[in-house]
């Protein structure tokens, strides 16, 4: 069965502007299937934020990947998923450690060391790095990458959501490194935004950098789709530059950029395809 490509793409262009415009730099198959993990991840996701009833359709959402591998698929994007798994090994653990990311969000959220928060970002995020390198024809050696680029990602999200996360009970930032820095949880509902807090950020966005190195230096074991897993990442990127630039206000705004800005990213993605 052919998938509905265009129930699928809609998916993405509807939710993640980032990832969308990422994935046009894959050719052929790879672009479908990098559409395909990221739609499943994405309903996944929905199910936690989006939903009236998160865990019953989280629930679901995991039945439908289950389908996926015993080889009855039904939805859309079970379909979309059945396709991709006929011509990529998409690891199906890397979606069962995405459920436990997933899960964690469905009660306050309260990380206590920096540890905890690596494994968070790798269950929620790491995991589409293990899910999209086979796609990309990385083998072994290029995984690492692909996990600490996903996680990258991810901490450049709890970075610019520090607000919006704290009114849902959602609190990513380790409560060790806020000891360190002599911030507390009152502080971030009190909107304070001081040399503290600023210490707190900047230390957080230089681990962000750090994962970004080591990332992108995986590219090279890409066979296809060097331009779209860059450009992707030079969008996150440009989040937490900007983030810097907004001083670090991230309790009462959302930093975001333009059409434009994400398509003056594009040479340089380019550029790093071919590095």
């Amino acid at each position: 069965m052919e998938p509905n490509w265009q129930a699928v793409s809609e998916i993405i262009r509807r939710h993640s502007a980032t990832f969308y415009y990422g994935s046009l730099l894959f050719r052929g198959e790879a672009r479908k299937g990098a559409w395909a993990v990221y739609a499943a991840c994405r309903i996944g996701d929905d199910a936690v934020d989006e939903s009236a009833n998160p865990l019953a359709d989280l629930n679901e959402w995991w039945a439908g990947i289950e389908r996926v591998y015993a080889g009855l698929p039904r939805e859309d994007w079970e379909v979309a998923l059945a396709w991709a798994l006929e011509r990529w090994d998409i690891p199906h653990q890397a979606f069962a450690d995405m459920k436990e990311g997933f899960l964690a969000d469905l009660n306050p959220v309260r990380l206590e060391t920096m540890e905890e928060l690596y494994t968070y970002c790798y269950r929620v995020a790491g995991t589409v790095g293990l899910m999209i390198a086979p796609i990309g024809g990385a083998g072994a050696a290029g995984r690492s990458a692909a996990i600490k680029l996903g996680q990258a990602m991810q901490l450049t999200n709890c970075l610019r959501d520090v607000g919006e996360d704290l009114a849902l009970g959602r609190v990513y930032l380790p409560a060790e490194l806020m000891h360190k820095h002599g911030v507390s949880i009152e502080d971030l509902r009190q909107g304070y935004i001081g040399p503290r807090y600023l210490g707190l950020m900047r230390e957080l966005a230089l681990e962000a950098r750090r994962l970004y190195r080591e990332g992108l230096g995986g590219l090279k074991y890409l066979q296809t789709g060097r331009g779209a897993i860059a450009l992707a990442a030079l969008q996150y990127q440009g989040i937490l530059d900007k983030l810097e630039l907004m001083g670090w206000d991230n309790l009462s705004r959302r930093a975001s950029l333009s059409t434009y800005e994400r398509v003056m990213l594009l040479p340089k993605a380019i550029w790093l395809r071919g590095a």
